[in-house]
C-alpha cells in the first residue's frame, strides 16, 4: 500500500473516530502530504509502507533540516512532527507498521514568549480605575475586589473566581489567603490592607454573603465567568490607551515582576505564585534583564 492512500485512511479516521474538529483534519492533511511530500523527493519515488517502516533517524532529521530551510519555526516545525507520530501511531494500530525512530526523535524546542508585564501605574489603576467603567455600584466594586486582587496577590483568573465567601481576607482580619492552584495544590499569600479594602468594600454590595457562596458572582448570582473578566479589561484597556497585553493574566506578571525590581528573591516569588518549578519562575529574570537592556540602550550615549 502507498503511503498516500494509508494517509486518506489516518485523515477519516481522525475525523470518524476520533471525532477531531474539522480544523485539525485539515492542518494535520496539510503536515502529513508535506511529509510524504518530501520523502518522495529524498527517496526517489513515492513511498509505501514498508519504506516508512524503513525510515531512519537520518532521514527523519534531513525532513527537519528542510523543514528549518523553508523558514519554518520551531514550534512550527514541533506541531509537523507530532503530526506526522500521530499518524504513525495510526499505522501500527492499523496496518502494523512500527518505526520507533519517529517517537524517539527530539522535537525542536519553541522559545517561549516572555511574560509581558505592564508599569506599575498601569497595574495599580486596574485595580483602582476599572470599576468606573461601570454604572451599576455592586459591578464596579466587584470589579474593583477582583483585579485588585489579581495584581496584590498574584493569582490565576481561574484561582480568584474559585474563592467562596468563606474565603475572603478581612479588614483587619488575617492578612493572608489561602488559594488553591493548579493540581489541587495550596499555597498562602498575604493580601496588602489596599485588597482587603477594596474586597470589604464588595462584600459590603455582595448578594449572597452565605459562606458558601461564590466571592465573585455574576449578574444572575452565579459565579463569575472568565470571559467576563476579560471583556471587562478588553474594554478598561481600549478606553485608557493600555497596551493591548493588559490581561487579567498580565497582572500576574505584573505582580512578579515588579516584586522581583524590589529585590524579592526568585523562591520567594516562586511561593507566591504557586510554580511548580522554579524554572517557570526565571523566566522573569528573562524579563527584567530586557528591561534593564532596554533602559540601558535608551540612556546610555552610545547605546
Amino acid at each position: 500500500m502507498l503511503a498516500a492512500d494509508a494517509r486518506t485512511g489516518f485523515l477519516d479516521w481522525l475525523g470518524l473516530e476520533r471525532r477531531a474538529s474539522a480544523l485539525t483534519v485539515m492542518a494535520y492533511g496539510r503536515d502529513t502530504e508535506r511529509f510524504l511530500d518530501f520523502l518522495t523527493g529524498h527517496l526517489g519515488g513515492e513511498p509505501d509502507l514498508a519504506a516508512l517502516a524503513g525510515l531512519r533517524t537520518a532521514d527523519l532529521r534531513a525532513w527537519l533540516a528542510r523543514e528549518a530551510a523553508d523558514g519554518l519555526g520551531n514550534a512550527t516545525r514541533a506541531r509537523h512532527l507530532s503530526a506526522v507520530r500521530t499518524f504513525f501511531r495510526f499505522l501500527a494500530r492499523r496496518h502494523g507498521v512500527a518505526n520507533p525512530r519517529v517517537k524517539m526523535l527530539a522535537a525542536p524546542r519553541a522559545k517561549k514568549p516572555l511574560p509581558k508585564a505592564l508599569t506599575p501605574a498601569q497595574a495599580i489603576s486596574v485595580g483602582r480605575d476599572i470599576g468606573e467603567e461601570s454604572d451599576v455600584a455592586a459591578t464596579q466594586a466587584r470589579d474593583e475586589a477582583l483585579f485588585s486582587l489579581l495584581y496584590g496577590c498574584g493569582l490565576r483568573i481561574a484561582e480568584a473566581l474559585a474563592l467562596d465567601v468563606r474565603d475572603a481576607p478581612r479588614v483587619g482580619g488575617d492578612a493572608a489567603l489561602l488559594v488553591t492552584g493548579k493540581g489541587s495544590k495550596q499555597r498562602i499569600v498575604p493580601v496588602l490592607p489596599a485588597v482587603r479594602e477594596a474586597i470589604g468594600a464588595w462584600l459590603k454590595l455582595h448578594p449572597d454573603r452565605r459562606p458558601d457562596a461564590p466571592l465573585f458572582v455574576g449578574v444572575r448570582g452565579e459565579r463569575l465567568n472568565p470571559g467576563v473578566a476579560q471583556r471587562t479589561m478588553r474594554n478598561f484597556r481600549r478606553h485608557r490607551g493600555l497596551p493591548e497585553h493588559a490581561t487579567p493574566h498580565a497582572l500576574r506578571h505584573s505582580f512578579a515582576t515588579h516584586l522581583l525590581a524590589g529585590g524579592a528573591d526568585l523562591r520567594s516569588i516562586q511561593d507566591l505564585l504557586g510554580h511548580a518549578s522554579l524554572s517557570t519562575t526565571q523566566r522573569y529574570t528573562d524579563v527584567d534583564t530586557a528591561r534593564l537592556m532596554e533602559v540601558w540602550r535608551k540612556s546610555h550615549p552610545r547605546g
